[in-house]
């Protein structure tokens, strides 16, 4: 046997160590891919909405309607818990953070307002709205919140609840904070419960865990939800057993931090560090009854009795919005998701044997896919190692479905695919290096076209180019680097992603070919590879489609409060050279030539011309009469020839924009009477003054400017 062929042998292992490297090295990518699986486990199987005694009164905005804007006065709260506390509930807990004493009391009104010494009097004489409340909460089974921030605070959270350790101290385990924001000392002082109300989200926002305790230096803080079942229960302690002290009772041992937490008769686990894995229902886990109602009609809370209820708000003002796997909810909302979910004993776990048994796996299925595909026939190794990845799948579904358990297929999927491919590609190296340089070459191009003609052409691939006359269409987003300043970076590239898809995908359907994407803009080319003799036809109604819809996207983001900006299009043709550029490491198919520059320079033209989509004369010399505008003839810097170019018309502007005939008319002046076309500017200008060619023509008139010309002096 040829001594490579002996080499071959020891494939699979190289590659197995190699998958093994990059899995590590690619820990981040795949934590995000395993909480993206994870996130679509619970959207397929979500957790089966069961009556348990949680519920919301929801500051919601038909409250805030009726009673006014937030914050409410304490005598407000306090009659919300007395009416609650009457009803008989297990814990009233509020997702609220009371900082700052209230500014609606008799006595900061009186500072506060011009009165004269006996309406001082009178007022000093009413009871402080802090006091009430916070004798209220003394009689209530209330729990107050904080949050804990990364900033040294002035004052620590006090708390009620014991915090006993059982085992190993696990606190480096915990989320860890540096500060926080507490309620006032004396709501702290009555209040039977203090909890943490911070999440700890993962990086892209989405919150799948909730914690039950929280680190503020070296001491150990309960949170909301833990309070509010130890509350509920009258428990007088909050039990942390480590996983060290757990695998001592069971005889194994396979992890650090926390194992499980008890509070009262409940037994939750957690990871380890003391998180409640969330198992989201479809649907609000806890019935939402507005405050408004609680407060009108006492009769409206009899049915809460022996509930944990939770005070919160979803009005969209208050900011308390969450991402889930389902999307925004308010953080109350999740609160009383994990509250139901482990009064209903519906766990999910992410064992500590997990990653072990994910490596090993992986191990495992990334040797026997490399021996096979070494050996056997492409289709059946392929075949073998689709139905391991398909098996892992399938595994790690059902122990989702069936135990609740959080079991990453991923690893052991990725290392057997590139095991598979790895000495797949070995075995048949010789037999498909043809193919592999044509696979290699299309991994150079991004349009259909250009690969189909590829497919057809080989020898196309060469080096060097031709002169084809071709039309082109140059976009670009106005604001884009503004907005990526305004909103969170994940977002705004998932807008552009989403945007760029759309724009592309009209380009492909009239058969252009994607030239480059800068950033937010876009260049398109047509007529090459392929000769296209309608070219300036195609691009002209590819420009038109891709105005549609950037419109359409731009107005759907700014009725969500994302300042969107316009798309700017500009679209020319001419006599270029098309081909390949580059070398041999890799091609770059573009054309080159002053068409291109001046398609470029029309798009930008937009910004100053008050227009949107700017087609050249040679577009329109090819086409039949057109829905357009003319602009000038505009002498762009460097140039020394004026170029005629058109606004293009889309339904889009159509009640901003003057009537063709009208400003046609005004246009026309513009050569033959500088005072008519003055006058006729102004009055179109006062008519339609969102009409942005219009607005640009009366201001050069205004400026002395006559005739058509327009010379840019900006590129």
């Amino acid at each position: 046997m040829p001594r490579s062929s002996r080499l071959f042998r020891f494939l699979p292992l190289l590659a197995g160590l190699l998958a093994g490297a990059l899995l590590l090295a690619a820990e981040t990518p795949l934590l995000v891919l395993r909480n993206a699986l994870f996130d679509q486990y619970q959207r397929w199987a979500p957790r089966p909405v069961t009556e348990q005694p949680v519920r919301i009164v929801d500051i919601d905005e038909e409250s805030l309607v009726r009673l006014g804007q937030w914050p409410w006065p304490r005598t407000r709260l306090a009659e919300l818990s007395a009416r609650l506390t009457a009803a008989g509930v297990a814990a009233i807990t509020f997702d609220v953070i009371f900082a700052e004493a209230d500014r609606t009391s008799p006595a900061a009104l009186a500072r506060q307002w011009q009165v004269n010494d006996e309406q001082r009097r009178q007022l000093l004489a009413l009871p402080d709205h802090d006091a009430v409340f916070a004798g209220q909460l003394a009689a209530s089974p209330a729990v107050l919140g904080f949050a804990l921030t990364s900033a040294p605070g002035p004052r620590q959270p006090a708390t009620r609840a014991a915090i006993v350790n059982l085992g190993e101290d696990q606190r480096a385990w915990v989320p860890a904070f540096s500060g926080a924001v507490p309620s006032l000392p004396q709501f702290e002082a009555l209040a039977p419960g203090n909890g943490a109300l911070s999440f700890v989200p993962d990086r892209d926002g989405v919150v799948r865990r909730v914690p039950l305790v929280l680190r503020l230096g070296e001491r150990i803080l309960p949170t909301l939800v833990s309070e509010s079942l130890r509350v509920a229960q009258a428990a007088p302690a909050i039990i942390l057993r480590s996983a060290g002290h757990q695998q001592q009772l069971t005889g194994h041992r396979d992890r650090g931090g926390l194992g499980e937490i008890r509070i009262g008769a409940l037994t939750i686990p957690t990871t380890p560090q003391g998180e409640l894995w969330l198992h989201y229902s479809e649907r609000p886990a806890a019935p939402a009854l507005p405050a408004w109602r609680v407060l009108a009609d006492a009769a409206e809370s009899a049915a809460l009795a022996g509930h944990i209820v939770l005070v919160g708000s979803s009005a969209q003002g208050l900011l308390d919005l969450r991402f889930t796997p389902f999307g925004l909810r308010p953080g109350v909302a999740i609160h009383a998701e994990a509250l139901a979910q482990i009064l209903a004993g519906d766990f999910l776990e992410r064992p500590g044997w997990s990653r072990a048994a994910e490596l090993l796996l992986a191990a495992a299925t990334c040797l026997l896919a490399g021996f096979l595909a070494l050996r056997w026939r492409a289709l059946a190794a392929a075949g073998l190692a689709l139905t391991l990845v398909l098996a892992g799948a399938l595994a790690s579904w059902l122990a989702f479905a069936r135990a609740g358990l959080l079991l990453d297929p991923l690893p052991a999927q990725a290392a057997t695919l590139f095991a598979f491919i790895v000495c797949s590609l070995a075995h048949h190296f010789v037999s498909e290096r043809e193919q592999r340089r044509i696979r290699g070459a299309f991994a150079r191009y991004v349009s259909p076209n250009r690969v189909a003609h590829l497919l057809a052409n080989e020898a196309d691939l060469a080096i060097g180019g031709e002169r084809r006359d071709c039309s082109f269409i140059f976009t670009d987003l106005a604001g884009f680097t503004g907005l990526m300043e305004g909103i969170d970076p994940g977002r705004a590239v998932a807008l552009l992603n989403d945007y760029l898809d759309g724009m592309i995908a009209i380009a492909f359907r009239h058969e252009g070919t994607l030239d480059r994407i800068v950033g937010d803009a876009v260049a398109i080319m047509f007529s090459a590879p392929l000769a296209q003799p309608d070219h300036a036809a195609r691009a002209f109604a590819c420009a038109l489609e891709m105005d549609a819809f950037a419109c359409a996207y731009a107005q759907r983001q700014r009725q969500a409060g994302i300042a969107f900006g316009d798309t700017r299009i500009g679209v020319h043709r001419g006599e270029v050279i098309v081909g390949n550029f580059g070398g041999k490491t890799i091609f770059d198919y573009r054309a080159l030539g002053d068409p291109v520059n001046t398609a470029a320079r029309l798009e930008s033209a937009n910004k100053h011309l008050g227009t949107r989509v700017c087609v050249s004369q040679a577009i329109l010399d090819d086409l039949p009469p057109q829905a357009v505008r003319p602009v000038g003839r505009v002498l762009f810097k460097g140039k020394t020839q004026p170029l005629a170019i058109f606004e293009a018309l889309t339904p889009a502007d159509a009640e901003r924009r003057a009537p063709v005939e009208v400003y046609a008319a005004a246009w026309q002046s513009l050569s033959d009477d500088a005072d008519l076309a003055t006058e006729r500017f102004a009055e179109l200008h006062a008519a339609w003054p969102e009409d942005g060619l219009v607005a640009m023509h009366w201001r050069r008139l205004q400026a002395g400017e006559r005739g058509d010309l327009i010379v840019l002096s900006a590129k």
